[in-house]
């Protein structure tokens, strides 16, 4: 695996030697990696390699079997349930489907987890929403029902919600799917400009090379339960490693 490395005191989110099975399938089998501060790291790897799996324990969803899986320093496995809820209040996450409540306005989809966490009134939840829906590009569609929307802002929408509560880590669970090339090119700008503006630190889960090469400033590629190669995402896309070369094909030199 190509080592790249920073200081200690940078590092956002590290694996360290994690293991993590169900029943019989051995999913991770001793992933490390590490993300420093500000960074964009995308995961890359065949189906059923842990990418989504990896995801679920930075935020606390699933516990190693063994290893440590670390946030700024701490154990995550190791928190209480009030220091695992303080800490997700940091956390922005952006789902495959979107996950927006189809019975509430994009607005009240958005308020949900302000009304939750803090105690903003709703003048102040009512300017942060419009500032997010701003920031998305879909200032005008507060009012209208996720049924009412396309799927491109429902995308746009899920980044809004996830931004809602200026966290410090962003995780990305397959942002293009189901989008055309058309709308997921223009998710992955979005999302290259939220990088650029808000400095959060983010995993991006994604297969499609496109939003990778846009989004991304490195790239682990999960291979029989490890962090196979570890790059930049340039040098990731010009692959050399046999497994790699394989699974990215023809289509990493044209990227």
């Amino acid at each position: 695996m190509t080592d790249l490395k920073s200081s200690s005191e940078d590092i956002i989110i590290r694996f360290k030697d994690v293991y993590k099975s169900f029943g019989r399938h051995d999913i991770l089998k001793g992933i490390s990696f590490e993300v420093p501060r500000g960074q964009v790291l995308g995961l890359m790897g065949g189906s059923g390699t842990g990418k989504s799996v990896t995801l679920r324990h930075v935020i606390g969803l699933l516990k190693p079997d063994s290893g440590r899986v670390e946030v700024e320093g701490r154990n995550v496995p190791d928190l209480t349930k009030h220091e695992l809820a303080d800490l997700r209040k940091r956390m922005g996450y952006v789902f495959q489907e979107g996950a927006l409540i189809n019975w509430l306005t994009v607005a009240e989809n958005l308020a949900l987890p302000l009304q939750e966490n803090t105690k903003l009134s709703k003048s102040e939840i009512d300017d942060l929403i419009a500032e997010k829906l701003k920031m998305v590009h879909i200032p005008d569609a507060g009012e209208k029902l996720p049924s009412e929307i396309s799927g491109g802002m429902k995308k746009r929408v899920g980044l809004a919600r996830a931004l809602i509560t200026d966290p410090d880590i962003i995780l990305y669970d397959e942002p293009n799917a189901g989008l055309d090339p058309q709308i997921a090119r223009s998710i992955n700008e979005l999302m290259r400009e939220i990088a650029d503006q808000h400095h959060a630190t983010a995993l991006v889960v994604e297969h499609r090379l496109e939003c990778i090469e846009t989004v991304c400033d490195e790239v682990v590629f999960l291979y029989g339960g490890k962090a196979l190669v570890h790059e930049k995402t340039a040098d990731f896309l010009r692959p050399t490693h046999p497994q790699l070369i394989e699974f990215l094909g023809p289509e990493a030199r044209n990227a």
